[in-house]
């Protein structure tokens, strides 16, 4: 497999030669085929020695068959590894461009977030204060009426009071500055879990909070799943800090949750079912950490099951998949992590995708581990 540094261009170059390669092997063996046939025209040997020498030949070509079709396994195997190598490459610095927008937006946001909600929090302990006082106002001016009642001030004090509705500003008001709280909230929640998310890990591993990681993640990916499902996680109590390159485990789990959500989507019909459910759960087992990512939509047919983490594979229409998402999911925690990952679906029914990966790692792969 090659580095993932390696340029775009030298991976284009690599894919040509392969390519020419393949073509060579096939050529041979044609020019093998037409020396037997030219030799047998042309030959004045018995009938005995010609067969004879035919059979040998016949071996040879049967030879140099299979170790160029075992040499054209190896080079397509290689091919496809190639290929997926600088489709991982192109969405890795795609990822890398994203998230340094992301994360610069994700600044610009937070700060004028951040005096906004200081300026609502403000105006939320003001009010408290300036009903408070209407209160008293308004007891000051029913003993007003009583003994002023003829004053022009008083007349103009209740016209103004009438006209403006007290007791629906009273009820709307506080409600309108808990909400708009909130709101910023979530701005803020969002805004700080792009930076989280987008926060490169520069391939090398560190200790993670695994229910941290999926939070943000799930934030990040909200506007995917919102619309066709209720999201819910559950998380074992205590979980072990997990070595791991953060980015790459945090585009895993956003991968497999698009792809739930993308699984619902396809089984949401108005007026029969307007939603479906994902649940995200993570736990201990043994010397790995168990995330487990299930849906209730329309499952994967027996028939490709096999196929689904193979590189390029996809079954939806042409320009809505590029068959990398699960691809990439596979590669990162198999080969980069020495995890396992398998997939348990039934059809009509839904599908769960479970990742495991290891606590430990090995001392000399970074610091993180030592």
């Amino acid at each position: 497999m090659l580095e993932n540094n390696t340029p775009a261009v030298a991976m284009d170059d690599l894919t040509a030669y392969y390519e020419r390669k393949l073509a060579a092997r096939d050529k041979t063996i044609d020019v093998l085929k037409r020396r037997i046939a030219r030799e047998a025209m042309h030959s004045h040997a018995t009938p005995f020695a010609i067969l004879e020498q035919n059979v040998g030949l016949e071996k040879v070509v049967a030879r140099k068959t299979l170790e160029l079709e075992n040499e054209r396994h190896a080079l397509e195997k290689a091919l496809t590894e190639l290929r997926l190598t600088q489709a991982q490459l192109l969405q890795a610095q795609k990822m890398e461009s994203i998230g340094q927008l992301a994360a610069g937006i994700a600044h610009e946001i937070n700060t004028p977030t951040q005096y906004v909600s200081d300026n609502v929090g403000f105006v939320k302990t003001a009010t408290v204060s300036l009903l408070n006082l209407l209160d008293s106002a308004l007891m000051l001016a029913e003993v007003a009426r009583e003994k002023m009642a003829d004053e022009p001030a008083v007349a103009q004090f209740d016209a103004e009071l009438k006209h403006t509705k007290l007791a629906f500003l009273r009820s709307q008001i506080p409600s309108a500055i808990d909400e708009s709280l909130e709101g910023l909230t979530r701005i803020a929640k969002i805004v700080s879990a792009m930076k989280e998310f987008s926060h490169p890990s520069k391939g090398e591993k560190e200790f993670i909070n695994v229910s941290e990681v999926i939070n943000t993640t799930i934030t990040v990916a909200r506007n995917e799943w919102k619309y066709v499902a209720e999201l819910d996680t559950d998380f074992e109590d205590d979980l072990p800090q997990l070595p791991c390159l953060r980015d790459m485990i945090a585009q895993a789990i956003l991968n497999l949750v698009v792809n739930a959500a993308h699984a619902i989507a396809d089984t949401i019909q108005e007026g029969v079912r307007e939603k479906g459910h994902i649940l995200v759960s993570a736990v201990r087992k043994g010397e790995y950490i168990e995330i487990r990512v299930k849906d209730d939509g329309s499952g994967i047919p027996a028939g490709i099951r096999g196929r689904i983490f193979d590189p390029f594979f996809t079954t939806k229409a042409v320009g809505k998949g590029t068959g990398q998402g699960l691809a990439i999911v596979y590669s990162t925690v198999v080969d980069k992590h020495n995890g396992q990952i398998r997939c348990e679906s039934e059809e009509g029914v839904g599908t769960t995708f479970i990742m495991q990966l290891p606590i430990h790692c090995h001392k000399e792969e970074n610091s993180a581990c030592k």
